[in-house]
């Protein structure tokens, strides 16, 4: 039930999924269970598509913790119809994938020496923290800096879709990769 519940939010049906909904209601399912799966769709398959979505999951899974059932069918109806409503994009969840199968194969590199913690004895005489330039003293809060080790420059995890919020996040990019140097 709990697979074709998130398959028919994924798909944007909101009526399949107030069915499967209610079969696990009746059956007896824990209420936390589908709250947790709620949030979890929120993320994996709405992600920044409509950044409300998570709050959305969230406040009906501490709802239903709060309120205990039968009212918590509620709350979970209406986050339900909401995620399975809304614009989607795995973008963020495809994102942090890619970077920890890099990791996983060992792409990764030593943090660049402008980034690292230069408050601590000695820190500055290895050289941590030189170069570094502040990002809120620039006229747009972004400044053309490498932030990716050596091995990972150019790297880009993040690909927004063209869709809901994703949209205005992919224009918003676009100028933040072209200030940073394309990086």
């Amino acid at each position: 039930m709990i697979s074709a519940f998130i398959k028919s939010i994924r798909g944007s049906d909101p009526d399949a999924a107030l069915h499967y909904l209610a079969r696990m209601i009746e059956a007896g399912e824990d209420p936390r269970f589908i709250a947790r799966r709620l949030v979890i769709s929120a993320s994996e398959d709405v992600g920044l598509a409509d950044p409300q979505a998570l709050g959305i999951a969230v406040a009906a899974a501490d709802a239903v913790a709060f309120i205990g059932m039968p009212e918590g069918r509620i709350p979970l109806a209406e986050a339900t119809v909401y995620l399975a409503t809304t614009a989607k994009s795995n973008a963020a969840y495809v994102g942090i994938d890619a970077a920890i199968a890099d990791i996983r194969a060992g792409g990764f590199g030593r943090v660049p020496l402008h980034l690292r913690d230069a408050h601590y004895p000695g820190a500055k005489r290895l050289g941590h923290g030189r170069g570094y330039r502040y990002s809120h003293d620039s006229e747009y809060g972004i400044v053309p800096q490498q932030y990716l080790p050596d091995e990972l420059d150019g790297k880009h995890y993040y690909e927004p879709k063209n869709l809901g919020a994703e949209r205005d996040i992919g224009s918003r990019l676009e100028r933040i990769r072209r200030i940073l140097g394309d990086r």
